[in-house]
């Protein structure tokens, strides 16, 4: 019987590998410029969404140190070791950012004090909405080729910034132009929630793909399988 290799030829793997660790790179230079922008504007406009952006940046920040620690380790049996961990940070990161929102959002919805307009927050808040998407994609595809959970959770807190962005950007213009001080707490709640499910999914274990149904799992492809449960080919990661 002829066996084939279906996953990632170790070189490939080390590519891979590479290529993690510098999206992970971008990611965090980018969220710590990030951070130390959206809290000086917040503080000077007194804007309780964008001093809550900026604090979302540094929660992004460990997420993907964690995810750049993993992945510093030249041996791919040490990384597959540090997985679970990473995975718990991770989601230890989702709750954080889920409680803070929340929390954010309903000071601002009990009515204490007005944020004044802030252009630079728009720009940085639109900025990122156009910067984010690509970060989270190409580090979700290089994760799920490599069958890494933690590479792939830690893709959708990138993207999960970018619909932070969304929500700000949005809170921000209607604050600015129809002074509805409403929209973006009520918006960031449901994102809250999102981070929750993200968070629940990171823990698990749930970042990346595996089986669907009842279909049982070949005795060769068991083998290629990672901890998150992928296999090579498999295309139900989202």
């Amino acid at each position: 019987m002829t066996a084939l290799s279906l996953g990632p030829s170790p070189a490939r793997r080390d590519l891979l590998a590479r290529r993690i660790r510098l999206l992970v790179a971008a990611t965090i230079t980018y969220n710590v410029v990030e951070a130390a922008v959206a809290l000086t504007a917040g503080t000077l406009a007194s804007s309780t969404a964008l001093i809550g952006f900026g604090l979302d940046s540094v929660i992004e920040v460990s997420s993907a140190t964690a995810v750049a620690w993993q992945f510093s380790a030249s041996e791919h049996a040490v990384r597959d070791a540090r997985e679970k961990t990473t995975l718990r940070i991770i989601a230890v990161s989702f709750f954080a950012l889920a409680a803070y929102v929340t929390a954010d959002a309903v000071h601002a919805l009990t009515g204490s004090g007005e944020a004044e307009r802030s252009v630079p927050g728009i720009v940085l808040a639109a900025l990122s909405l156009a910067v984010m998407p690509f970060l989270s994609a190409a580090q979700r595809r290089a994760g799920r080729e490599l069958g890494s959970a933690s590479a792939v959770a830690d893709s959708k807190q990138t993207l999960l910034c970018t619909y932070l962005s969304a929500v700000l950007l949005t809170g921000l213009i209607l604050n600015a132009t129809l002074g509805w001080s409403w929209a973006d707490p009520v918006s960031a709640l449901v994102i809250a929630a999102v981070a929750v499910k993200e968070g629940r999914d990171a823990w698990q274990g749930k970042g990346c793909c595996g089986p669907s149904g009842a279909t049982a799992v070949p005795a060769a492809d068991a083998e290629l399988s990672d901890v998150c449960g992928c296999r090579p080919g498999c295309d139900c990661c989202n």
